[in-house]
């Protein structure tokens, strides 16, 4: 079984961008991460501890200008937190091993596939492919990376 964890040797890989938003609870502008367009089958990876966070097969296009996931690929890797911040209340979603700031899961995402919209700054994530996913470790959610319905 893998271990994920938020080490200094991660913390240091990061970019300036990447910091701020999974160290400093930032928010990337929207329409300008680089995964907001991602559509090829793969997952989608804390930056920090690479823990399992999200799959292809439930990423689609909200509109929002950041990466929207109807629901986690493992609930377990997902901690979501009361956020009162900007005088809004808001849940916010961190990983858990990491305890990076991902974003926040709002109540108005696809009905047909449970209403939720986890609104995600791909500067918290890595995109691992398909093709890549066994080498790496995450062989185990293959099945999960491609939509089915």
């Amino acid at each position: 079984m893998p271990t994920y964890a938020k080490t200094d040797e991660a913390l240091a890989r990061l970019t300036p961008e990447e910091y701020r938003v999974t160290q400093e609870n930032g928010t990337e502008r929207p329409g300008t991460g680089p995964l907001l367009n991602e559509k090829r089958p793969g997952i989608f990876v804390d930056v920090v501890s690479g823990e399992p966070l999200f799959a292809s097969a439930d990423k689609y296009d909200s509109g929002c200008g950041w990466p929207s996931f109807t629901k986690p690929i493992e609930p377990a890797h997902v901690a979501e937190l009361r956020d009162t911040s900007h005088g809004m209340i808001r849940v916010e979603v961190r990983s858990t091993h990491g305890d990076s700031h991902l974003g926040h899961v709002f109540p108005d995402g696809p009905v047909d596939r449970g209403g939720l919209r986890y609104c995600i700054n791909s500067a918290s994530l890595r995109f691992v492919p398909k093709e890549e996913m066994e080498a790496e470790g995450y062989g185990d959610y293959i099945d999960q990376v491609e939509d089915i319905r």
